[in-house]
């Protein structure tokens, strides 16, 4: 069962079909090293076998930080130094910055404070993201002479356009809740003291329609977002929307919708 497991930097937490998973590295603003990144891909391939689990809601313990991204004292060093863990290791952060995206249940970031570099992909990759509105925002991997990874291009690109991306790439730059709302990084910066409330509602809203539905709805946009054809992105559509039209629940709601 999910949340069963022992953990060493995270928790997982599963309550009603709710499940929730904590950053446990206050100490260090939930950076996220080696051992994070393993315990969040044991948590999601935990959670892809529960299909009770109908949301997931990521946040970081403390009131300072979602994750400040990356312990950047893991790249000290030269390239020589590094090769070839560092390869390797970056494929296996891409593994964990795509679990949210792959996941079957809609996956919310519960962003409490800073949310930069490694802990902006992870939340970029997840469904939906509601913040703080004294949140700060920002991937500034040049200011250390690195680049964007995880495939962060292509989805901050998808997210917040081209020139945006560029721009908070090139600066380095941070900026403020309401900013990343304005350009679509976010999709709420609420007051501190009613972000519970906030995520709560939305969780509530997804839990009170079809379950099999949201799921097969993350299906066919997550696909609509990977795809370059439209006619096999149709195609696909088509094929998920008939899967559930064919289920019990499309019967017993539009039953229910009818005798209302």
């Amino acid at each position: 069962m999910v949340g069963e497991t022992a953990y060493d930097s995270i928790s997982v937490d599963v309550d009603d079909g709710v499940a929730t998973i904590e950053f446990h590295r206050p100490e260090v603003y939930n950076a996220l090293n080696d051992t994070v990144m393993l315990d969040m891909l044991r948590a999601f391939d935990e959670i892809q076998l529960d299909r009770s689990v109908d949301v997931v809601v990521i946040t970081g313990e403390g009131d300072d930080a979602f994750s400040a991204g990356a312990d950047i004292s893991e790249y000290a060093g030269t390239a020589e130094e590094h090769d070839p863990r560092q390869r390797d290791r970056q494929e296996l952060f891409y593994e964990m910055y795509r679990k949210p995206f792959d996941c079957h249940a809609p996956v919310i970031a519960k962003i409490n404070g800073y949310c930069v570099g490694g802990g902006l992909i992870f939340a970029m990759y997840c469904d939906m993201r509601i913040s703080v509105d004294d949140a700060k925002f920002g991937v500034p991997v040049t200011d250390i002479g690195q680049i964007p990874t995880g495939n962060s291009t292509w989805r901050a690109i998808d997210l917040v356009g081209e020139a945006k991306a560029k721009e908070l790439v090139y600066t380095a730059g941070m900026i403020e809740a309401d900013e990343a709302e304005r350009i679509g990084l976010v999709n709420h910066a609420v007051p501190r003291d009613t972000l519970d409330e906030t995520v709560d509602e939305i969780v509530e809203a997804i839990r009170g329609t079809g379950r099999s539905a949201v799921k097969n709805s993350k299906r066919a946009i997550n696909h609509a977002v990977d795809a370059t054809d439209p006619q096999e992105n149709r195609e696909f559509e088509a094929e998920v929307w008939w899967d559930q039209f064919a289920t019990d629940e499309r019967q017993r709601l539009v039953d229910k919708f009818n005798e209302e």
